[in-house]
């Protein structure tokens, strides 16, 4: 039997408007879904065996809503429940899904349309039989420190004025994590680091990264930004900090813990 579920559409979770963000973080109602022009309705499994069956509802983003229904950018829901200790982990999980299965409905081989194999995340070429699995692109993260107990923040051309983060970027074929820190930081901002640590990894959706954090310590060259990606990067203290990273982000974790040390 089907439990609840999460309904999507596009970016945006959504549900009835007199539903509570608590309550859409637990899953609304299957039956909902019937009032949907062909949704599309997937089961996938749990992670652990502590677990239940997720069910995700996606909605096609030409398909216009409900009067009653309100639409929520799930980056914006993460922010909201984090700040209320809300596990996102189910959410997070069936809004990958939902995108992967939007991405892989053919053959990425022959070009013919995948069957879904049921209750599990992967799908099937009936063709050639290429299996297809979610993407899950691995990128790093980096805190950037100094002797003076600084924190060195950029701002990405994507970023709206006046918001400032750590550097990142994806790791390539044949690096490890390590020398995709090292490379990115050069590219970016032009200076050598060292001290390089692991910290924790975040589940990133958007559309499908694995955020792997880092502390690093400067170690020599001049701020320069590429202009490309980065169009400003500075040294802050705890006392200047610019707009920051939302809650529930793992580069506002870091900076979090950075300003507690």
């Amino acid at each position: 039997m089907r439990k609840n579920a999460f309904y999507f559409q596009g970016d945006n979770l959504i549900s009835p408007v007199d539903i509570s963000n608590s309550l859409i973080c637990a899953g609304l109602p299957i039956e909902l879904a019937e009032i949907f022009k062909q949704p599309d309705i997937f089961d996938i499994p749990a992670i652990d065996e502590s677990s239940s069956i997720i069910t995700g509802v996606s909605i096609s983003m030409e398909e216009v809503l409900p009067e009653n229904w309100k639409v929520i950018p799930v980056r914006q829901m993460i922010t909201i429940m984090s700040t209320e200790n809300i596990n996102l982990s189910g959410v997070l999980r069936t809004f990958h899904i939902a995108q992967w299965r939007k991405d892989s409905k053919y053959c990425g081989t022959c070009g013919a349309e995948n069957n879904t194999i049921p209750f599990q995340t992967q799908r099937l070429c009936p063709k050639c039989g290429r299996l297809e699995f979610p993407r899950i692109c691995p990128a790093v993260i980096v805190l950037i420190t100094d002797s003076e107990n600084r924190i060195l923040l950029a701002h990405n051309k994507r970023f709206r004025e006046g918001l400032y983060s750590h550097i990142s970027g994806f790791n390539e074929a044949g690096e490890s994590l390590e020398e995709t820190v090292v490379r990115e930081i050069k590219e970016e901002i032009n200076i050598e680091v060292k001290d390089i640590e692991y910290i924790k990894s975040q589940s990133w959706p958007f559309p499908n990264s694995l955020m792997l954090a880092f502390k690093a310590h400067y170690l020599s060259g001049t701020i320069k930004p590429d202009g490309e990606e980065i169009i400003d990067a500075k040294w802050f203290t705890k006392t200047n900090l610019p707009e920051l990273p939302g809650e529930g982000s793992v580069s506002r974790a870091l900076i979090n813990n950075w300003l507690k040390e």
